[in-house]
């Protein structure tokens, strides 16, 4: 018979802080920008250059230690980290080993109903690398030094997730939080969230850790899921053929479905750690600590309990709202702007998530704004327009944004409310259908149903149907 694994993961995860300029000079941190453009002595290491610290870097750094149940170091500095590799311009990177911003803080996730606690070793600040570009055509690599100096934090879990399932949801609850702080979009597609992973597997009941290996280059949630099995297969294969788990950083190809080593795993000492000499140690004071701590916005858990007691709405709608800042920002938004609670979510979790749906959107993404929301319902409550043109209408809303009320006004939507035009259209589709009239006179009430379709039909869907139905009632 052969043996039960369990699997230990750990996480390295870097995320890109939003500041507008980098950790150690004025360049801008902007995503995309021809090569080298976002570029000057500082980041593209010349010598003689000096690194000023970024006092803002330093500022989101802490709230997200804060939002993660953090110890915060009030005297800590930055290191240099020793290597050579072509994107790395000063041949060393400015980090944090000695003492790190933050630590010993944690997580909650819950996973099948079951909730448990990850903890997270450390974080800690430091410069992003360059960028290199393999060109295929001539088999050469371009470096492009955008990236250079842009402020990270490492987020250091320790080794408490047992699943693929568990990590998701570890990255999931990371991810809400930085966004909800600002600290980061966190778009793993454009790299400003990425994750290292570190695996092992151990028989079932033992204390002790196996071999672990690193795995890079995982850019989404699928990915990372597919890596995890994948290399958790793997070791188990070897064990069971009675061979050893090398400890090494291996490359996953999402493509191919497997990954391949890439180096054997250094220790700390290969990287040569000592104190950066250009770098003034960084003294945290208690007032900036509690000014920080004062300016901490409300997070996803504070935000489900608050809507909960003030909008009467379902717990699954709540879910839904909060799983995205941006999603929460236009509810609140369009609220505060006088529409009703329970309109404005339903708008947002039917209309909008069906759009989102289609459009292989995430909620992060989306971009009208609460303003054209609030008008679009306001013209529903007043019967100005109907529900059906009142959809087509948030259609052109969530695309691109358009004013409602004056795309109704173009394009001469408005619901026709003059009660003499309308007994006349609803007279003539009485006398049109004698057949659906006997029907409903003999008490069938679905008869009218018919009616009312023949009657917004001739009114091109300019009428209100709880309006039709009711003049026919009468007329009959």
């Amino acid at each position: 018979m052969s043996k039960a694994y369990e699997t230990v993961i750990g996480l390295e995860v870097h995320v890109e802080l939003a500041t507008k300029t980098k950790i150690f000079c004025g360049c801008s941190t902007a995503f995309g920008g021809a090569p080298n453009t976002h570029t000057c002595p500082v980041c593209t290491g010349m010598p003689g250059s000096l690194p000023v610290l970024n006092k803002g870097v330093v500022e989101k750094a802490i709230a997200v230690g804060l939002a993660t149940n953090c110890t915060i170091t009030k005297n800590c500095k930055f290191d240099r980290k020793n290597y050579f590799y072509p994107d790395n311009p000063q041949n060393y990177q400015i980090s944090q080993l000695y003492y790190p911003i933050c630590r010993d803080g944690k997580v909650e996730i819950e996973v099948d109903g079951k909730k448990k606690f990850v903890g997270i070793h450390e974080i800690h600040m430091e410069e992003d690398a360059g960028k290199l570009v393999h060109d295929p055509y001539d088999d050469s690599s371009l470096v492009d030094f955008n990236r250079s100096g842009v402020p990270l934090i490492e987020i250091v879990s320790e080794p408490d997730m047992r699943s693929a399932e568990e990590v998701i949801a570890y990255l999931d609850k990371l991810r809400l939080i930085i966004q909800y702080l600002g600290a980061s979009d966190c778009k793993l597609n454009e790299g400003s969230m990425r994750a290292d992973v570190n695996l092992s597997i151990r028989e079932v009941g033992t204390e002790e850790f196996g071999t672990r290996t690193e795995m890079k280059n995982l850019n989404s949630f699928k990915a990372i899921a597919r890596a995890i099995e994948n290399e958790r297969e793997r070791q188990i294969d070897l064990l069971e053929e009675g061979k050893q788990v090398i400890q090494e950083t291996r490359r996953w190809d999402d493509t191919k479905g497997y990954s391949y080593a890439m180096r054997s795993k250094e220790d700390a000492q290969d990287y040569r750690y000592f104190p950066d000499p250009d770098l003034v140690p960084i003294i945290i004071s208690d007032e900036w600590l509690e000014e920080i701590r004062a300016k901490q916005p409300e997070l996803r858990a504070e935000k489900q309990a608050r809507y909960k007691e003030e909008y009467d709405i379902p717990e699954y709608d709540i879910d839904i709202l909060t799983s995205s800042k941006k999603m929460a920002d236009i509810f609140e938004e369009t609220i505060a702007l006088g529409a009703a609670p329970k309109k404005v979510s339903n708008w947002l979790m039917v209309e909008t998530m069906r759009l989102l749906k289609e459009h292989e959107m995430e909620a992060d993404e989306l971009a009208f704004s609460a303003a054209n929301l609030a008008k679009l319902i306001q013209l529903v409550e007043t019967k100005a327009i109907n529900g059906t043109v009142a959809k087509e209408v948030f259609e052109k809303v969530f695309a691109e944004d358009i004013d409602p009320e004056q795309y109704v006004e173009e394009h001469g939507l408005k619901s026709v409310n003059d009660e003499g035009a309308l007994r006349k259209v609803v007279e003539e589709v009485i006398a049109a259908n004698p057949q659906s009239v006997a029907d409903y006179r003999n008490g069938k009430e679905k008869a009218i149903g018919f009616l009312v379709g023949q009657t917004m039909k001739a009114m091109k869907g300019k009428a209100d149907p709880g309006t039709v139905n009711q003049m026919l009632k009468e007329l009959l």
